[in-house]
């Protein structure tokens, strides 16, 4: 058994750990609030595009210019890796990074042996991971989220749109986290770009055609929707990312800390078992020596 001042020493190191834990998450709580509204009341508008879109359907089928929607056979593959800056959320980042790997080894397998698979990586995790392993980044996104607006996402889904209309891609992935609850997140992959036109109605949750009137033309609002709604979809990944990211950190830190109120019992409880013999030690010891003068 451990002695006194060891106990005394763990027990000081886990109650200082455990106010740590306390305090993030608490902190984690505060952040999960305002990303929690953020992506909320983005939702409804994201999929109300989606809803139009997918009841304008024909009309982006038989759109031969539009550029979003070509389909060519899969040479060049870019994946966007969506994680966090920081760790101490749980399974959040390794989840993201093994789909991601995953993806890439097995769906894309022929792609990865010619070396035609590119990364982005949004959030300094995910971009470590894949740099340590030698995997070729074309952007680093971790400044993204010191100051996370509508305007600094959709540069960057302009970037990834060019790349793909000017051909250097034939195919576009994101992988990330989609926020349900503070203690579920849900992970997503789901392909980007070349926009799926069969499936905007099942994303959309359309179940019944809405007679919208259309005004100039169907084809020219199908013209500038169509980049809109890649940057909203772009923006709205990131948003539930970042909600998922303190709902996983907040429960993380909320077992971190019941973990360790247990181990503070658990060493209390040792601690005075290791007293009770030391101070019965000492009993035997004094009645021996009282005993021993006696002879």
């Amino acid at each position: 058994m451990a002695n006194l001042k060891e106990i005394r020493e763990r027990k000081a190191s886990v109650a200082s750990t455990m106010q740590i834990t306390i305090a993030m998450k608490m902190v984690s709580a505060a952040k999960l609030k305002k990303a929690q509204d953020a992506i909320v009341r983005f939702r409804p508008y994201a999929e109300k595009l989606q809803e139009i879109l997918a009841s304008v359907g024909d009309s982006l089928k038989d759109d031969e210019d539009n550029q979003f929607a070509a389909q060519r056979d899969k040479e060049r593959i870019l994946l966007v890796l969506i994680t966090s800056n920081r760790g101490l959320c749980g399974a959040f980042n390794s989840n993201a990074i093994k789909a991601t790997i995953h993806r890439a080894l097995t769906q894309y397998e022929s792609q990865m042996m010619a070396r035609q698979v590119d990364f982005i990586a949004i959030g300094k995790k995910g971009a470590d991971f894949l740099r340590k392993k030698g995997y070729n980044i074309i952007y680093d996104g971790k400044e993204l989220f010191d100051e996370l607006t509508f305007e600094r996402v959709a540069s960057i889904a302009s970037m990834i749109m060019g790349l793909f209309t000017d051909g250097e891609y034939d195919h576009v992935d994101m992988i990330y986290n989609r926020f349900k609850n503070a203690g579920t997140q849900i992970l997503t992959e789901e392909q980007f770009l070349p926009i799926e036109v069969d499936n905007l109605a099942k994303k959309s949750g359309t179940t019944s055609n809405v007679d919208y009137i259309f005004e100039p033309t169907k084809e020219y609002i199908v013209q500038e929707l169509i980049p809109r709604s890649l940057k909203l979809q772009f923006y709205k990944a990131i948003l539930d990312s970042h909600a998922s990211e303190h709902g996983a950190r907040m429960t993380a830190m909320h077992k971190a800390t019941d973990n360790a109120t247990e181990l503070l019992k658990e060493l209390s409880l040792q601690f005075n078992k290791a007293r009770q013999a030391a101070i019965t030690n000492e009993i035997l010891e004094i009645v021996g020596g009282a005993e021993a003068l006696k002879g």
